[in-house]
């Protein structure tokens, strides 16, 4: 029902009537300057303190300059106060490019193109919307005790002829985002194609890789693959495919080792906290229900049940990954090709076909990829992103209540006051201090809010069947604004006037025809009144944004996250090197925050004009600020090479239109149809510009060349023989097949207590002498050392890490840590994509030169030519360890008992179908593993995906007349 709020309603009426008209008195002029100058001031401050931090604080506010290559190495910074402004002011987009990578530098353009885009309609806002609406405004206000100058500039009191000037301002709007768009799609274009051309790109193994998913049963060979290539473009040169394989539980495996041991790493730093004075109980869990047999569900000894938990997953990695080659073949593959340009031919040829069923598409990097996805069926992908959209959906409607409580209570501290009296005598005692806290608290509160939303949405889209990382951020993107958009800007702008609209139809309804109601509700009047009231807030909250940029600068909450499990936590090692290493960026985030601040500010263009300097203003600021970050702090875990783009693109296509409904709302209720019809054209004219772009730059963003340029000498050279050394079943090989498993790491202070934890709890092969040691063995190529880096060593049990190296520097060039931490090691000019000058091949992902035992290495040497925290179990005087009884047995011996060469390094050379088995990255390395036993061949041993020829090649290439 309607209730009467001038009456002084009590109960569930007064309730309603909040609902109704949540903002009344909620903006004075006090709250606004008081949160102007708030977020300048502290913005100020916080910027002069990083600056005063920054020079002595290098690892945190400059890693990059620390451990990147001299390639991807920012410029240098002077040690004076302001000395990071001139190198962010110098350097070049060129230069960000190689710098940042292409994601970074198309971040750093459409945040500057945005901070153009809303300086150039400062103009018209100042120029033409305010005065037009200041004196065309009808000097009534609806909202009596809103301040004058917020009603004044507000386009909802304005006589039908100043309507003219918004239908201009539309026009003008569309036409400016229309140019800086089309401007720098060119630009964007021009950047792909030069990434294309780059050596990084042109060197890399995914540049000529496809990528082909939902194989048939049939196709799912090597030769299989290249038949349904060649039904699309049938290539000159030589193709290199790798069909994917099963290997079941092994991911989940790898995976669940790495908890153990991060769990056995934690257990002991508390432990070990203080080593010369142990606490007198040792650490106890409660194992997984599945694990705990005949303990009835007690607790167990900590250390010694990870520990054996650890050995026995080890135990069943190793006996799966020996059994990989009995598994059946996976619904999708890869195929290499010898140049770029026959790559991007076939794929773009099967950009509209899909022979039989299947998709090919270029390949991403392999570290990009999302394994557990690649097998699912087209039925199994489209139903885990139905069940995604259904719980998105459930968020959303769900975040309604809490959304509409916000807007009542705490954007308006006066509807607080009404249903919590204590509150309210306070209110009435101090109203200037409490409209300074509404001005600051309420956006504040509605941005700490914000953090958490992009957390749930990536979790969701998680589970969405993505194939690789860069496609779910994009997803998470559209989402993300679409929610945004949804809850945040139409649901809590609008729901009062949804509410009186819906109560008045339904209340009419009992006196008049339902048409007679709807008339009389007058809803486009009623909407434009509640996007006049909730105006306001939003320029309050843009104006905070300035801030939320400065504690970025500043990362004022992961250093008080950092301090804090530093002071009241026990944090392990590498939890503490992990500290050091460069942040990886959250695009998703970033570019959702971007544009739907972008579309508050065309929303309200006409309605509170103000919002267009305040967002151009912190475009202005936070464009030198991200970019910075991204020079000197940030790194790119996964390099898209700039596909951000298209995405961001539409979202702006979206908020423009939605700009254009908003003004021809505002315009019908102050004029006639005459106006709002010639508002009509403007969303098809976007539209069409939307198409234009999309037909002319798309093809030229994704694709190096459409058609291949054919080469009479190559396709005369029927003589050449195909690539021996192309790696491209191994680099795009399931990782769970060659990960290094990571070993426990403890501190260094802790080590002379290590054999007490492990006292009378040890043995070797199930001996129980305590006094057994495990001897190393002797390094072949250093007679008398241990064999620390041979394949026939033994296992490490720890790592046992120094103080003065718990730094990022001395880790960055190994896998665990490097992964998460700069996309595949390219910034620390280790990059895994890279195919060697010498032999024009894939170097090898585990090659020559890196470790052999699948465990994980510390990468400082000491002047014995060892490294100096690696220590064995018989080097700190221990014996392995064995605690039966709680765990299922294993499979297979375990990697703690075995001296099996060829179990031991199947980490570092598990075969792929294809793979050449005598094959080296550098002349005269021994070769260890099964390789140095298995025949000269291809494939997986019992799974040979391709017929031997006589001369040792094979290939389906040899079935097309070449051999």
């Amino acid at each position: 029902m309607v209730v009467d709020c001038s009456l002084d309603p009590k109960g569930a009426d007064e309730l309603l009537c909040l609902i109704q008209d949540p903002f009344k008195a909620a903006f004075a002029a006090t709250a606004f300057w008081a949160s102007l100058a708030t977020s300048v001031g502290v913005m100020i401050l916080i910027t002069l303190i990083f600056s005063l931090l920054r020079p002595h604080h290098s690892v945190v506010y400059a890693p990059k300059l620390k451990y990147a290559d001299e390639k991807h190495a920012p410029p240098e910074l002077g040690k004076s106060l302001f000395a990071w402004f001139t190198p962010v002011n110098r350097t070049t987009e060129s230069q960000l490019v190689e710098k940042v990578g292409l994601d970074g530098t198309v971040f750093l353009r459409f945040t500057r193109m945005c901070r153009n885009i809303f300086l150039v309609l400062s103009i018209i806002s100042i120029g033409v919307l305010i005065p037009a609406n200041t004196l065309g405004s009808t000097r009534t206000s609806w909202h009596p005790t809103a301040s004058k100058i917020f009603v004044t500039m507000s386009g909802a009191y304005i006589k039908p002829t100043t309507a003219w000037a918004h239908v201009f301002s539309a026009y003008a709007l569309d036409l400016i985002v229309a140019f800086f768009l089309w401007r720098n799609y060119v630009a964007v274009t021009r950047l792909r194609r030069q990434y294309f051309e780059s050596v990084d790109y042109m060197m890399s193994l995914h540049s000529r890789t496809l990528m082909i998913t939902d194989i048939p049963t049939p196709s799912r060979t090597d030769e299989g693959i290249l038949k349904l290539l060649d039904g699309v473009v049938k290539s000159d040169g030589f193709t290199r495919t790798s069909i994917g394989r099963n290997v079941k539980e092994l991911p989940d495996l790898v995976e669940e080792h790495e908890k153990a041991v991060r769990e056995l790493e934690s257990v002991l730093a508390k432990y070990l906290k203080n080593p010369d004075h142990l606490p007198s109980a040792r650490p106890t869990l409660r194992p997984p229900k599945k694990y705990r047999r005949n303990n009835g569900g007690d607790k167990v000894d900590a250390i010694d049940y990870l520990t054996a938990r650890i050995r026995e997953l080890e135990s069943e990695i190793i006996h799966i990954r020996e059994s990989v080659d009995r598994r059946n073949p996976m619904p999708y593959g890869f195929a290499s090709y010898e140049t770029i340009e026959e790559a991007h031919t076939v794929a773009f040829a099967s950009k509209r076909k899909h022979p039989r069923g299947t998709t090919i598409k270029l390949a991403p990097t392999p570290s990009d990829l999302i394994w557990q996805n690649l097998p699912l069926s087209k039925k199994a992908r489209g139903w885990k992103r139905f069940v995604n959209n259904i719980w998105i959906t459930i968020l959303t409607i769900v975040w309604i209540a809490p959304n509409a409580l916000i807007a009542i209570f705490l954007v308006n501290l006066n509807n607080l006051a009404k249903v919590w009296p204590a509150f309210g005598k306070n209110l009435n005692a101090n109203p200037k201090t409490w409209s300074v806290v509404q001005g600051i608290a309420s956006p504040a509160l509605l941005s700490l809010v914000y953090l958490i939303l992009p957390i749930i949405f990536r979790r969701l889209c998680s589970k969405a069947g993505d194939f690789t990382k860069t496609s779910r951020e994009r997803h998470v993107i559209t989402k993300l604004y679409a929610f945004f958009v949804f809850n945040n800007l139409i649901v809590f702008s609008l729901f009062g006037t949804m509410w009186t609209f819906v109560t008045t139809v339904k209340e009419g309804t009992k006196t008049k025809s339902v048409k007679d109601a709807l008339h009389e509700a007058e809803f486009i009047e009623n909407t434009l009144f509640g996007l006049s009231t909730v105006a306001p807030f939003w320029l309050t909250w843009l104006l905070q944004r300035n801030l939320g940029a400065a504690i970025d600068l500043a990362q004022v909450i992961s250093l008080s996250w950092i301090w804090f499990v530093r002071t009241f936590r026990n944090p392990t090692p590498r939890q503490a090197i992990e500290w050091t290493a460069p942040p990886p960026f959250e695009y998703a985030v970033y570019f959702n925050y971007f544009l739907f601040y972008s579309t508050v500010a065309l929303v309200f263009v006409t309605l509170q004009p103000l919002v267009i300097p305040i967002t151009a203003f912190y475009f202005a600021i936070d464009y030198w600020l991200k970019k910075y970050q991204l020079l000197y702090v940030f790194v790119t875990k996964n390099e898209s090479g700039g596909q951000f783009w298209r995405v961001i693109f539409n979202r702006l296509i979206f908020a423009v239109i939605l700009s254009n409904l908003i003004i021809a709302v505002v315009v019908k209720a102050q004029s006639t149809w005459t106006q709002t019809f010639s508002m009509v054209p403007l969303p098809v004219l976007m539209c069409a510009f939307k198409w234009y772009c999309a037909r002319t730059f798309d093809n030229q963003i994704t694709y190096y060349n459409k058609a291949a340029l054919k080469d009479p000498q190559v396709m005369d050279d029927v003589d050449r023989k195909p690539r021996q050394n192309d790696r491209v079943a191994k680099r795009f090989g399931h990782p769970a097949l060659y990960k290094k498993l990571i070993t426990p790491m403890v501190h260094e202070k802790s080590q002379h207590m290590l054999r007490q934890i492990y006292s009378g709890r040890l043995n070797v092969d199930g001996a129980t002498d305590s006094t057994s040691i495990a001897m190393d063995s002797m390094s072949r190529s250093q007679p008398g050392k241990a064999a620390h880096l041979d394949p026939t060593g033994p296992r490490d049990l720890f790592e046992v890490v120094p103080e003065s190296q718990l730094d990022f520097a001395h880790f960055k060039d190994r896998a665990d840590f490097a992964d998460g931490h700069g996309g595949g090691g390219a910034i620390y000019g280790t990059p895994h994509d890279l195919i060697s000058v010498r032999s024009g091949t894939p170097k090898g992902f585990l090659g020559a030169g890196s470790d052999s035992n699948p465990s994980s290495r510390a990468s400082s040497v000491g002047p014995s030519g060892r490294s100096r925290h690696q220590r064995t179990a018989s080097s700190l005087g221990l014996e392995e360890p064995s605690y039966p009884g709680l765990l299922p047995e294993p499979r297979g011996r375990g990697l703690y008992h075995t001296s099996n060469e060829s179990q031991r390094t199947l980490l570092a050379e598990a075969q792929h179908p294809g793979h050449d088995l005598f094959e080296h990255d550098d002349p005269g390395t021994e070769q260890y593993g099964v390789d140095r036993w298995r025949p000269g061949g291809s494939g997986y041993v019992g799974v040979s995906s391709r017929p031997e020829t006589p001369d040792g090649s094979v290939g389906y290439d040899y079935y097309r007349g070449r051999n």
